[in-house]
């Protein structure tokens, strides 16, 4: 297929894209707000002023978001800037970072690069906010909330109504379990025990976030690490196509992570917890989307796999399925979140997609 080819299938799925887009705002007001805990892959800034190397606010990252650099991780808009679209709001989800003057009665977005469930993932690059501070910042917006509305009653039965969306893991194996340079943890846990470990403790975070008023939970499996292009660069074997112990590892984790979330609704009542698989999603991304570049991303990378600063990027960003070498393109995000939203199969949404958990 040649390139003109190519940009005109691009096209044709665009106008799929903005119809399903369309379609999906016919949700709006079922939530009243949208909370968002995770890593990287949602971060939208609040990573900016902390002292770390995992932060994005500068070129040529945003250089297809209208407001350009942000702190997002990608040329444009992300996946949760796509879900809160689908839902209806009229502004994306803002960082805790930058919450002042905000309306933090839409929600918040207190994800950041490189954390994860464990306290030390990550930390090899800086500072970053991992999960159990996130939901401390959390409980600081909670407290705020009740202030706004006149007391922790009101305050609660808002919060029942919110979607909570929470996207973390990857870092715990990427930039933890796969670095025995850095951490220990693949010489304490075999990848099985790993998973069970970090499983637990995100389930005891998962109960802090219950008990703070959170009733409808989107969690999201993890991609494919070892097809990431810099997991491949440094991990992979000559010839081939992805890192296996990668992926296996990554399989036993949402595997675990499933069972969880049955577990939890049969424990919780009162809630609804959904499991979405990110790994079939993305290992499907590019036969739905069109995209054909999936080994390499689309701007030319530092030695840890990120755009280097105000270096140029490709001109044909719609055919990349990463941005960088760890990243997903703004066009895979809109795939990712568009099926996570309204699944067209039920493996990729377990027991239901958003689209019917908002709707609870």
């Amino acid at each position: 297929m040649g390139y003109e080819s190519k940009v005109w299938v691009l096209v044709a799925l665009a106008a799929v894209w903005i119809y399903m887009g369309s379609w999906c705002v016919e949700g709006e007001g079922d939530v009243p707000c949208m909370f968002v805990f995770g890593d990287s892959l949602s971060d939208n800034g609040n990573n900016n002023d902390l002292s770390t190397l995992a932060k994005a606010n500068y070129l040529p990252y945003g250089i297809d978001f209208p407001s350009g650099p942000t702190g997002r991780f990608t040329n444009g808009r992300t996946s949760v800037d796509f879900i809160s679209e689908f839902l209806g709001f009229e502004k994306m989800i803002p960082p805790f970072a930058n919450t002042s003057g905000s309306d933090i009665l839409q929600g918040v977005n207190y994800a950041s690069g490189a954390s994860g469930i464990r306290t030390e993932t990550g930390t090899h690059l800086g500072a970053n906010i991992r999960l159990g501070s996130q939901i401390a910042n959390h409980r600081a917006i909670v407290s705020e909330i009740a202030r706004k509305l006149g007391n922790v009653e009101k305050a609660q039965n808002y919060l029942n109504k919110c979607l909570y969306y929470i996207n973390i893991g990857s870092n715990d194996y990427i930039n933890n379990y796969f670095l025995p340079q850095h951490y220990p943890t693949s010489t304490k846990y075999t990848p099985q025990d790993y998973a069970v470990a970090l499983i637990q403790e995100y389930s005891q975070h998962l109960r802090a976030l219950h008990g703070l008023g959170s009733r409808k939970f989107a969690l999201f499996g993890l991609h494919l690490l070892g097809c990431i292009p810099y997991e491949m660069m440094n991990h992979g074997e000559a010839g081939s196509l992805c890192v296996k112990e990668e992926n296996s590892a990554a399989l036993v984790f949402n595997d675990k992570l499933k069972a969880l979330v049955d577990r939890f609704n049969q424990e919780f009542s009162d809630s609804k917890f959904i499991y979405i698989n990110n790994a079939i999603i993305s290992s499907e991304t590019p036969n739905v989307s069109g995209n054909i570049v999936k080994g390499a991303g689309c701007c030319e990378t530092r030695a840890d796999g990120m755009c280097a600063p105000k270096k140029e990027a490709c001109i044909a960003r719609k055919l990349h399925l990463f941005w960088d070498s760890i990243h997903p393109s703004e066009s895979a995000n809109l795939v990712l979140a568009t099926f996570a939203y309204k699944s067209p199969i039920p493996t990729y949404a377990h027991p239901m997609d958003i689209s019917h958990l908002v709707n609870l």
